[in-house]
């Protein structure tokens, strides 16, 4: 259990783990010896060690071991053991890379790396290729072969096989540090997966905060898996990249708790943020018909889903209150008449509680 009294310990990324596996190994097969720890340079200038937890040399390759230390963040790597194999490469080659076991692959289009690369970041492959000048100096030529055991099998715990990275996890990071519940991963996820549904071509796509209003939107539309954005509590994450990264039609589907906080202006949905202000809901039923006793039952309800019962059981509607004001929160994030934004509110049978229809948001 983490002690709420001391700061949360930071952590490493899979491509600095990957690493500093690959200047040891490289180091090995130049010098004949493994450095231990093993120093590297992060991009923002930060040089930090890494104990290595296994290494060999052979005839030709040398591999170094590293087990990913994510520090207090809940990452589903947290404790693999991240492999790094060099060889040396062909003449002109430079440093190319190779998936080893459990390391995913690219198959679909609009992520950083071309379709059929290893699932390899573009800054993590800097950092290797910087690593190894360190040792080897610029434009040497190695290959740097990555592996994750039981990488397959966590990667069913990402949002991978969505953006088609199958068959292992990925090696990420930008900074090479992981900072505790910022969900850096997960935002990631979010960004890849708009930009693959946006390479293969599809004009719409369904930010859901979980797997119910997700799989009620996809039978409402008919949508294929790569039009699906788990976009959890990240709502502002989702709707900023969008902005940037045109999708003709939005949908924004959520239950009805999650969706009253968006009405109520927040984009971040977590419970932590923040609970959904049931005076605030009260008010929007009166505005919706309730009369003056409804309005005090919603104020001391339990929980939203609770308030929403009852003002759905008294004909009240409510949902159809909250679905608009969500829209206008989430519009203006977009402002875009290239947009057009609609947004579901389903409880947890899949039922829809409340929609707000289609149309641009600029």
């Amino acid at each position: 259990m983490i002690d709420e009294d001391r700061p949360l310990r930071r952590g490493w990324t899979t491509g600095a783990c990957a690493t500093a596996a690959a200047k040891a190994a490289c180091a090995a097969l130049v010098a004949g010896e493994f450095p231990d720890p093993v120093e590297i340079t992060l991009p923002a200038g930060q040089r930090v060690g890494f104990a290595l937890a296994q290494s060999e040399l052979g005839d030709g390759a040398a591999m170094a071991g590293i087990v990913k230390d994510a520090g207090d963040d809940p990452d589903v790597t947290h404790g693999a053991l991240v492999i790094t194999t060099v060889r040396r490469g062909k003449p002109g080659s430079g440093v190319t890379f190779r998936r080893g076991e459990g390391v995913g692959e690219v198959t679909r289009p609009g992520l950083p790396i071309p379709v059929g690369e290893p699932a390899i970041n573009p800054v993590p492959r800097q950092m290797i290729t910087a690593a190894i000048a360190e040792v080897a100096g610029q434009g040497a030529d190695f290959e740097v072969e990555i592996s994750v055991p039981d990488g397959e099998k966590m990667a069913v715990k990402t949002l991978n096989p969505r953006l088609g990275i199958l068959g292992g996890i990925s090696i990420l990071g930008t900074t090479g540090i992981v900072i505790p519940y910022s969900c850096s991963s997960w935002i990631h996820s979010i960004h890849r997966g708009i930009d693959v549904a946006r390479a293969m071509g599809y004009t719409h796509v369904s930010g859901a905060t979980g797997n119910a209003s997700e799989i009620a939107a996809q039978k409402r539309y008919g949508l294929d898996e790569v039009q699906l954005i788990d976009m959890g509590d990240f709502a502002g994450g989702m709707l900023k990249y969008i902005r940037d990264h045109p999708v003709p039609r939005v949908t924004v589907a959520g239950g009805v708790a999650k969706m009253t906080k968006l009405a109520q202006g927040m984009l971040d949905l977590h419970s932590k943020r923040g609970p959904a202000d049931l005076d605030a809901l009260a008010e929007v039923a009166v505005s919706a018909g309730a009369d003056a006793a409804l309005a005090e039952s919603i104020r001391g309800a339990n929980t939203v889903a609770q308030a929403f019962g009852e003002a759905t059981a008294a004909g009240v509607p409510v949902g159809r209150a909250i679905a608009e004001g969500a829209w206008k929160t989430a519009a203006g994030v977009l402002k875009s008449p290239e947009i057009e934004l609609e947004v579901l509110i389903f409880n947890r049978d899949g039922e829809l509680m409340g929609h707000a229809d289609f149309k641009p948001t600029g």
